[in-house]
């Protein structure tokens, strides 16, 4: 039923009035996918969440002119309306909708349509109050925020269903939606009694029996062997220490669940008949609570979430490691669906991120492989919990330096996009580096009581990420198990646990002739958490050549130093050979004399171990070297020096060569091609200002030259 057909007395927004066309604008061409065809639109999508349902309607006749003048051809809806779509159980109302719909299309705007099921409504809550989660201490919450929902149950699933299949079977074969948003930011946790049902199925079909889980989960500890699969419980608050085994599989049964409702909405929309592609948004960078490469098995294509937490120039880095850990999910194209327009959020305090540099950021986004430069959100809001939360529209309005960077940005894309095609095949961004990632090792390094607390995998894959990115050296993530030929370079940083497939894998990676770096806390303990006996890290001795008797964590702010120069904090190990190299020794304190680093050779390939952790300035140069010895090169020799990003992105029939300028003097790089934005010859050299940005088309594999300095 729409607000057109709502019988008298029930609610609907305010009553639908003839809207004036806007003046009609070229549409954008909406290129609708098949789940089997790639995700591919015909031009970067730009533009943000928008919430016409926070606003009146002559600001919604506002927002489009302004959405215009901007350039903007996509914008994301109902992310947040399950109240204004369903004001009551089972009565919809979409004439609202409707409108906006018409607005934008006339427009040439194209839509993402989400399901709004990240913000049951409160007649939700209050007819289904068990469908509310429950905390790790056992408080069930309440109404009054966002994300208040027990995903696994029943209640919470059926309508999550129906309002995903009403939003379908209306909207589904319009014109101009873009994709699916499934859901928003998945990642509730709940401990309350569905969990409990729903996980003792989970464990059930994981491991057979109680006896099996008993052995996995080591429950002779503690007194803690299970007689019946009622007795199993989510992890809750306890009086000491958890189960770690325990705990990581909550987190894995979490994301499965997550998941498995994900997939719900979707079939649903399936069944509806759209074949438009799907999508929900990842999340980065604090928290993780889904497995990723799992879940972009079934999306047509992966979207992020990416708001930055450093305001230095590590947010650059930043940056570029949310991309590349997309691309790698996506294998190919993915979405930027949000990011922060105007700050950097620290904590306590926002840090405002210039216009400049808002650009750049963009830029960057796409220079590696995002189709879409998309915010959180159009316009500021006014009232609500986030109305401090930066818009395309600042509060201030339109007559602002921020929104003319908008208008920037938006003409930019519009400039680069004819010319910034997808490949016919291959990769987006040609990488020789592999980066092992899995959610299993961010889990591991959260449960408590190690030899260090204060190690944490995101932080030891960032630190990776960013020597390499330092370094001017493409990098992808790669996902346990995958083919991985390609990589002349593998490193596994601080994963955990590893399987015995997954140990195999990596042993035929190096005698393949691949070259292997693994770091401490690397193959401790197998998938359960159980640590392999006889010396660390126990799962990678063979492969390494090397037993460590001791862990030996450092006090803060302690560091000890190498023989060839680096520095190491934190992590400290006292390690023996087998038949491995020794590239390093640590050259004072207790450990003086003994290896710190070392290599062993393993049929065509080298296996290499760093058993310290090493400050990040020693890592970058220990990072830089490896890659030197293998004939990695940066993709611009010396650009990197000089705060000069360069990413080539590949296209079809051409590559795109991105230069996005941090630092502080001007640069002039010379290729023979046309300068996209600007529309300078390459061949004369493309002068590059600081904060400025650059996109130079070239032939496939074109020579690219950085041009001496020169004061203008």
């Amino acid at each position: 039923m729409s607000a057109h057909d709502a019988p008298a007395g029930e609610a609907t927004n305010p009553s639908a009035q003839d809207i004036p066309a806007v003046p009609s604008a070229p549409a954008v061409p909406s290129a609708p996918v098949t789940p089997s065809a790639p995700f591919a639109p015909s031009a970067f999508l730009f533009g943000g969440d928008w919430s016409p349902e926070q606003w009146d309607r002559d600001t919604w006749r506002e927002d489009v002119e302004l959405m215009r003048r901007a350039k903007v051809n996509t914008v994301s809806l109902g992310i947040f309306s399950w109240a204004s779509l369903e004001p009551a159980e089972g009565v919809y109302d979409t004439g609202w909708l409707d409108d906006v719909i018409e607005l934008i299309t006339a427009a040439g705007i194209g839509f993402f349509l989400a399901t709004p099921t990240a913000s049951p409504p409160p007649w939700f809550t209050l007819a289904h109050p068990d469908a509310m989660p429950v905390r790790e201490d056992g408080v069930r919450l309440t109404h009054g925020s966002r994300d208040t929902y027990a995903v696994s149950a029943p209640a919470y699933r059926d309508a999550s269903r129906r309002v995903a299949r009403m939003l379908a079977e209306r909207y589904g074969s319009h014109p101009g939606l873009r994709g699916w948003h499934l859901h928003n930011e998945y990642g509730t946790l709940d401990h309350g009694p569905h969990a409990a049902r729903s996980f003792r199925t989970w464990l059930q079909r994981r491991y057979g029996t109680l006896e099996t889980l008993n052995q996995e989960w080591s429950t002779a500890f503690w007194s803690q062997r299970y007689g019946d699969w009622q007795e199993i419980t989510p992890p809750r608050t306890t009086q000491y220490l958890h189960n770690p085994a325990q705990l990581i599989d909550f987190r894995r049964y979490s994301s499965d669940e997550m998941r498995s409702a994900m997939v719900e909405q979707r079939e649903e929309i399936r069944a509806a008949g759209s074949s438009a592609p799907m999508t929900t948004n990842f999340m980065l960078p604090t928290w993780n609570h889904l497995e990723q490469w799992s879940w972009a098995d079934e999306l047509d294509v992966v979207s992020l979430d990416h708001y930055l937490d450093t305001t230095g120039p590590d947010a650059e880095a930043h940056v570029a490691y949310g991309s590349d850990l997309s691309r790698s999910w996506s294998g190919g194209p993915w979405v930027l669906m949000e990011q922060n327009a105007a700050g950097i959020s620290l904590g306590d305090r926002t840090i405002p991120k210039s216009p400049q540099r808002m650009i750049r950021h963009s830029l960057g986004y796409i220079a590696r492989g995002s189709q879409s430069s998309l915010f959180f959100q159009w316009r500021a809001s006014l009232g609500g919990s986030e109305q401090w939360h930066s818009g395309l529209v600042p509060h201030a309005g339109a007559s602002t330096r921020r929104f003319e960077a908008v208008c920037e940005l938006g003409s930019i894309l519009e400039r680069i996009a004819p010319a910034v095609r997808l490949p016919a095949d291959g990769p987006l961004v040609e990488a020789e580096v592999g980066i092992l990632w899995h959610a299993d090792g961010w889990w591991a390094l959260e449960t408590p009581h190690l030899p260090s607390d204060t190690i944490r995998y995101s932080d030891e894959v960032r630190a990776t990420h960013r020597s390499f990115w330092r370094a001017g050296i493409p990098v992808d993530f790669v996902r346990p198990g995958a083919d991985a030929s390609r990589y002349r370079l593998l490193v596994v940083p601080c994963l955990y646990p590893l399987s015995d497939e997954q140990v195999t894998w990596l042993e035929q990676y190096v005698e393949a002739g691949g070259e292997l770096i693994v770091t401490y806390l690397s193959g401790i303990s197998d998938a359960s958490l159980r640590i392999q006996p006889g010396g660390y890290p126990g799962r990678l001795r063979e492969l390494l050549g090397v037993r460590v008797q001791e862990m030996l964590p450092l006090e803060a702010g302690v560091q000890v130093a190498l023989d060839d120069g680096g520095v190491v904090e934190e992590w400290t190990e006292l390690l023996d050979t087998t038949d491995a190299e020794v590239l390093a020794v640590y050259a004072q304190g207790e450990l003086r004399g003994l290896p710190a680093i070392t290599s062993s050779a393993r049929g065509s390939g080298h296996a290499v171990y760093l058993s310290a952790r090493l400050r990040q300035d020693s890592r970058d140069a220990f990072f830089a070297a490896a890659a030197e010895r293998l004939g990695i090169a940066p993709t611009l020799a010396g650009a990197a020096e000089q705060g000069l990003e360069v990413v080539r992105r590949r296209g079809d029939g051409a590559d795109h060569v991105f230069l996005l300028h941090h630092g502080s003097e001007p640069v002039t790089v010379r290729g023979d091609g046309r300068e996209l934005i600007s529309g300078q010859d390459g061949a004369s050299g493309v002068r590059i200002e600081p904060g400025d940005v650059g996109v130079l088309a070239l032939a496939p594999g074109a020579p690219l030259d950085l041009l001496p300095h020169t004061p203008s």
